[in-house]
């Protein structure tokens, strides 16, 4: 696939993966909510902004705030930028294009930073953290979010090729991974204790879409599992090749879109810190 394609494809998964998994955020940001107490927040910045799933989601909870949101893609926060038009708040969301392996964060203090499945990017995590620390307001707090587990949509057993395809599959990205990004399965707790940084709550947040799954949602199936299938390549097997094929087909008695049993399974580790060691 070419460089463009890939990334319209990027694109289309992060809208589909907010629009879907809408309650996961409300959720999400109702914790961090929580724990911000009566601290006000004017100012949030968002590392590894995307497509501005985080962003949209935080604007709606802090109707107060405005969002820096920061990413190393020019057409991620092109396409953010149109999206803050659509929905009416572009005078509330300021981009920049950043790539934090090479320079530091560079914004105005933050009363919140979020960064969703973006710190496992970085080559040097432990000088983005010591940047991320020092540019919070007194009171302010770091929202980390990671993935605990890829997104699965069918049941081990759904009558077609060998059981168990999507924990083969989602075994070899996880391989993949880790060998891209060394830092993705790290101690994250440990890793912000070491940066200075006071962890006032680690949790997981399940998802469970059950079925029939939306059409919203069963391309999210669809777009994530083509991504999976071009991306491990020959690393599967010749069973498993066919298997995604037939449920990616456009046409044909197997393709997704003639499941009755898809649903959304996934998980996600969040941890909650601050810059300053509690009284």
């Amino acid at each position: 696939m070419a460089d463009h394609q890939h990334g319209s494809y990027s694109t289309e998964l992060l809208d589909l993966d907010g629009e879907v998994l809408a309650d996961h955020l409300s959720a999400v940001t109702g914790w961090i909510a929580g724990h911000l107490g009566d601290h006000p927040v004017h100012h949030i910045v968002d590392l590894g902004a995307g497509t501005g799933t985080g962003t949209f989601a935080l604007l709606g909870r802090f109707g107060d705030a405005e969002v820096t949101a920061v990413d190393a893609s020019a057409d991620m926060l092109a396409h953010l930028t149109h999206r803050a038009k659509h929905h009416g708040v572009d005078h509330r969301v300021t981009t920049r294009q950043a790539d934090l392996d090479t320079g530091h964060l560079d914004t105005e203090p933050a009363d919140l930073t979020w960064a969703s499945a973006s710190m496992h990017h970085m080559a040097h995590p432990e000088r983005v953290l010591a940047d991320i620390r020092t540019g919070l307001t007194p009171g302010g707090l770091f929202a980390m979010i990671e993935f605990e587990t890829f997104p699965r949509f069918l049941p081990d057993d759904f009558g077609l090729g060998t059981p168990g395809l999507e924990e083969r599959c989602n075994a070899l990205a996880d391989r993949m991974r880790e060998s891209q990004h060394p830092t993705v399965n790290s101690d994250w707790g440990a890793r912000l204790a070491e940066s200075g940084f006071t962890v006032h709550e680690e949790r997981t947040f399940g998802i469970d879409v059950p079925a029939p799954l939306s059409a919203v949602a069963t391309r999210y199936a669809r777009v994530t599992l083509s991504r999976l299938r071009q991306g491990l390549g020959a690393q599967l097997s010749d069973d498993d090749r066919t298997t995604l094929d037939a449920l990616l087909a456009e046409t044909g008695p197997h393709r997704l879109e003639n499941r009755t049993d898809l649903v959304v399974r996934s998980s996600r580790r969040a941890w909650i810190a601050s810059g300053q060691v509690l009284a």
